[in-house]
């Protein structure tokens, strides 16, 4: 299997930049726009907090809406190690995330397996094409985090 190469630290000013851009433009037009930069699948706004700098980080994510629940997948990150923000937010008891529209929501994370796991890839693929060829280079397993609403009992 090719290895993707690393990113160098320019591609990482550009990913920052992007997603100062994509969070503006998000709220700006309540969701409207913002996930032109995601091929226009459906994006929300995670708020979590860095492991190791404790700095309040966002991050604009593709999700599935799996009422109450909301879906995401833990994609690019590299090629053996997952994005910063799935560690962040797996490290959280519960945290917020803001909607198209403005709706800001509390939520607790926990990563889907088997076939929870299953049911819920075959969505995301379905609406995210990348995720599926992202998969075929990438040494991981890619997670599926469902935020459950923060004052819920967990369906795991």
């Amino acid at each position: 299997m090719p290895k993707a190469p690393a990113p160098t630290s320019r591609y990482w000013k550009l990913q920052r930049q992007l997603t100062r851009l994509n969070t503006f433009l998000f709220r700006k037009t309540g969701g409207k726009v913002g996930g032109s930069y995601f091929g226009g699948a459906p994006v929300l706004l995670l708020h979590h907090v860095g492991r190791k700098s404790g700095e309040a980080r966002i991050s604009p994510l593709i999700y599935l809406d799996d009422a109450p629940r909301l879906v995401v997948v833990a994609s690019k990150g590299g090629v053996d190690a997952h994005p910063a923000w799935f560690h962040n937010l797996t490290a959280m008891a519960t945290t917020e995330v803001e909607l198209p529209g403005g709706e800001r929501r509390r939520v607790r994370p926990h990563v889907a397996e088997g076939a929870e796991r299953a049911r819920l890839w075959d969505r995301a693929v379905a609406i995210y094409k990348t995720y599926a060829a992202y998969a075929t280079y990438t040494e991981r397993t890619i997670p599926v985090v469902v935020l459950e609403p923060a004052d819920a009992t967990p369906t795991e």
